[in-house]
């Protein structure tokens, strides 16, 4: 977590509503970190609803294969069901063999006894430190007060206790109505490096009064992550750990709101729109702090042969260490984004190519544009965000992902992250 907050972070940051049926607690338990908090207990009622999606990578980190195994083939709890989450930072549990399984086990059975459910209740994520084995024992007694001390209010504490070399908490919240009655959406992520999602986030975790089927949640989060956490790279590298959880404790059924049991139900169409702004929120958040980053930088691709060709393009060049460092360096050297458009393995013409930073366009046709002016491009560089558009001309095919720019920043704090 670093001291310094990112100059893209967001300057209005929302007053998160207690969600009846969730409590939160954090405390500092010496995973890795000294002087601040680094681990989380959330604490549901008995009846919540769980899903989830997690990172494709093959070498998985111990939490995530723990929360797969609580999940059924589609994502969704086989009991259904969850009571508590517990994450921790600074350590994230991976490539740590059979210590690791056994430490997920352990915090698992401990948090179980101090919430008194079960431990197939019991949800579990870890960010930090790939390889190095975590002390599970340092659980023991601080869940068991956590679960004692947790209250609804503490949703930007729970943010900051997640965080690792973010420079600010993330949260987002929404309410919508269901039927006749208000739900809210509350929801918290971290993620500042490492950051190309694989069918989830770093961690993301979101939380909902709404009566849902886990089934249904689990229909929101496959359909939402696609064009927000998937829609976002900070350096090409997608984690061990990503982990994103939902949660719906169903405690707004008391007030009116039906509970929905198919995600083709009509009555879900508001909120499913307002749970997807809550994701596209917070994976907005972690590409503005993006480690070392100065700009936020949104990458338009249209006129392509499908959108998923334009997806694969828009990676090439969001992903690309020339263009980053260009945006850095309030360069528009659109060379670098033809290079990067060339490169993707995608269908496209070199000469029906057209390119503009912020809404002023730089190369047209194949080559660049008659109107070019230096000294106008340069200024709009300066801008905290750029958006490079481009024009295929081959169809009808659009797409849009976010990334920021790559600054010595970035090398100096992963240079030196294990040590």
């Amino acid at each position: 977590m670093s001291t310094t907050v990112s100059p893209l972070a967001p300057t209005d940051v929302p007053a998160m509503p207690a969600i009846a049926g969730v409590k939160l607690a954090t405390a500092a338990a010496g995973i890795r970190y000294k002087g601040r908090t680094d681990v989380l207990l959330a604490v549901m009622d008995k009846g919540t609803t769980v899903a989830g999606v997690f990172t494709k990578s093959k070498c998985p980190s111990a939490p995530v294969e723990w929360c797969r195994a609580k999940l059924g083939r589609g994502g969704s709890s086989k009991g259904g069901f969850a009571r508590a989450l517990v994450v921790n930072s600074g350590n994230a549990n991976a490539f740590t063999g059979k210590t690791g399984r056994q430490a997920t086990a352990l915090t698992a059975a401990i948090a179980s006894k101090a919430v008194s459910c079960s431990a197939n209740e019991v949800f579990l994520a870890s960010t930090g430190v790939i390889g190095e084995p975590l002390d599970a024992t340092k659980f023991d007694g601080v869940l068991a007060t956590l679960a004692e001390t947790a209250a609804p209010d503490h949703w930007m504490d729970a943010a900051r206790a997640i965080m690792t070399t973010d420079t600010f908490p993330k949260v987002a919240t929404a309410t919508v109505k269901l039927g006749k009655a208000k739900v809210t959406i509350n929801g918290m992520a971290k993620g500042a490096g490492m950051i190309a999602p694989d069918m989830a986030t770093m961690l993301s975790f979101v939380f909902t009064d709404a009566p849902l089927s886990s089934a249904v949640l689990q229909s929101l989060l496959k359909s939402g992550v696609e064009d927000t956490f998937n829609a976002i790279t900070i350096d090409s590298d997608t984690s061990t750990s990503d982990t994103l959880l939902a949660f719906a404790t169903g405690t707004a059924a008391v007030s009116g709101a039906p509970k929905i049991g198919r995600a083709s139900d009509p009555r879900l169409k508001a909120f499913a729109k307002a749970f997807h702004d809550v994701l596209a929120n917070l994976a907005e958040q972690v590409a503005r702090d993006g480690e070392g980053a100065r700009k936020l930088v949104e990458v338009i691709v249209e006129g392509a042969t499908t959108k998923a060709s334009a997806r694969k393009i828009a990676m090439s060049i969001a992903n690309s260490p020339l263009v980053k460092t260009a945006i850095a360096g309030e360069d528009a050297n659109w060379g670098r984004v033809v290079m990067a458009v060339g490169k993707a393995g995608e269908p496209a013409n070199r000469d029906k190519l057209s390119i503009s930073f912020n809404g002023i366009r730089v190369a047209r046709s194949g080559a660049r544009d008659p109107s070019y002016n230096e000294a106008e491009v340069s200024e709009v560089m300066k801008s905290p965000k750029i958006q490079i558009k481009v024009a295929l001309g081959l169809g009808k095919g659009r797409d849009r992902v976010l990334t920021c720019d790559l600054t010595k920043e970035y090398v100096a704090i992963n240079g030196d992250y294990r040590s």
